[in-house]
């Protein structure tokens, strides 16, 4: 397996005045974007890194420096510290008509042109002066491209290694999507904040480990957007059970949570304490259940709303057995159901596609209800297969892209509808574990 970790540089002078960056290589890290960056090579010094590449624009180089000085701080043998490699197919995208001006400006002077950008930034269109013609630019698409010739360059030079990234948002973004197949129009659905942390495994599948941690900066969940008048969704995978430690098949048996993810639990609703909640939906099986009772001691008063439909995958007859009794038994299922999910139905059990409908119906009337009501925050208690059905949904993938996201037990998603019932869904975090 490759694994790769993905840093956004930190706060820069452009930022802090929302100023359209770009190729534009005039702005530097604020001392708050040097002292994350300081956070980020502490985190992450524990990792043995076989290479670490960077953008050669200033504000990611600068970042990645002051990690990689950090990393070389905690580590005893300076010969295992690869050097930091600068290249050009982790620059940021190019907006040339933009760049340079405030957001706000863009904004009031192309007023179509933003509109896209926001909704359907894959059909951005810039015409360009090239001598005396105009040469049509797409810049999305274009950064898209870079992003899918950078792994095909970078990943066959390091297999089965890990490998450090310091680059930009909407570089960033891309690189995610196009290993993810996830479409360039849905950059917008994904967000990176200043000096987040993301993680991405290659294997037979790409899995995205983590995506915009931001907890080693001192902010506990990605900040919300400015102007935002929506939702916020925090979506949770249960506490471990048993079962879970011992990596048997679930399923809808109902097994407790057992110490540990009692304790996981605990570490969650202490985590989101002063987090305000309107509301909490939970699947009716006793493990979410008591998942979310454990959260809600904190929240007094809110209400906590039971729901089939928000159930686990039915495992059949392989609820209760291990992966190697499963495979005594039902010789060459598992690598079908680890290979083309879409079509798998477990024996005497649910097909993805009927979980897959059930979940996004109940999902689809949270949201709505939701929202007419308007509630700023509602915490979804579920389970690792119908949480993953529902980042695809959000993303647009299709059900053979199930296994791409992982969900450790007791970790938290945040998805945001920062511009309410008319407005796209903005994945803010993926499988947050807390630390306590």
């Amino acid at each position: 397996m490759t694994r790769v970790i993905i840093v956004r540089h930190g706060e820069s002078t452009y930022n802090t005045v929302r100023r359209i960056q770009g190729h534009l290589d005039e702005s530097e890290l604020t001392q708050k974007g040097k002292n994350d960056a300081v956070t980020v090579g502490r985190a992450i010094s524990n990792i043995s890194f076989d290479a670490i590449y960077c953008s050669p624009l200033k504000r990611a180089k600068q970042t990645a420096e002051i990690i990689h000085r950090e990393i070389k701080a905690n580590v005893a043998n300076l010969d295992n510290i690869p050097p930091l490699q600068s290249t050009e197919k982790l620059k940021e995208i190019h907006l040339p008509l933009w760049e340079g001006m405030l957001s706000l400006e863009v904004k009031e002077k192309f007023p179509e042109d933003y509109k896209l950008w926001q909704e359907n930034p894959h059909k951005l269109r810039m015409l360009i002066q090239n001598g005396k013609t105009s040469v049509e630019y797409f810049p999305i698409l274009e950064l898209y491209k870079q992003a899918e010739k950078f792994w095909q360059e970078i990943l066959p030079q390091h297999q089965n290694q890990t490998i450090l990234l310091v680059a930009h948002s909407c570089i960033n973004r891309c690189l995610i999507q196009a290993a993810n197949q996830i479409s360039p129009g849905y950059m917008q659905h994904l967000h990176q904040s200043n000096c987040c942390i993301n993680i991405l495994n290659f294997a037979d599948k790409v899995q995205i480990e983590s995506f915009n941690q931001t907890q080693h900066t001192g902010e506990s969940l990605p900040s919300l957007r400015p102007n935002h008048q929506g939702l916020r969704l925090l979506l949770v995978r249960h506490g471990e059970t048993d079962w879970n430690q011992q990596s048997k098949y679930q399923g809808q048996i109902d097994i407790p949570l057992n110490e540990n993810g009692k304790l996981q639990s605990e570490k969650l609703a202490e985590f989101l304490k002063d987090v305000s909640i309107d509301k909490t939906f939970s699947s009716s099986l006793l493990r979410a259940k008591q998942t979310a009772q454990i959260i809600l001691k904190h929240h007094q008063g809110v209400n906590l709303e039971l729901n089939d439909g928000l159930k686990e995958i039915i495992h059949g007859l392989w609820q209760g057995k291990i992966e190697a009794e499963i495979e005594q038994e039902f010789p060459g299922e598992l690598q079908r159901w680890k290979e083309t999910p879409e079509n798998f139905q477990m024996p005497n059990g649910e097909s993805l596609q009927q979980v897959w409908q059930r979940t996004i119906e109940v999902y689809e009337s949270i949201i709505d209800t939701a929202l007419t009501n308007k509630l700023n925050t509602v915490l979804i208690v579920a389970h690792g297969v119908t949480n993953q059905i529902l980042l695809c949904h959000i993303l647009g993938l299709p059900s053979q892209n199930f296994w791409n996201f992982r969900q450790n037990n007791c970790c938290l998603n945040v998805i945001d509808y920062p511009k309410g019932k008319n407005g796209l869904p903005l994945v803010q975090a993926i499988n947050i574990k807390v630390k306590g």
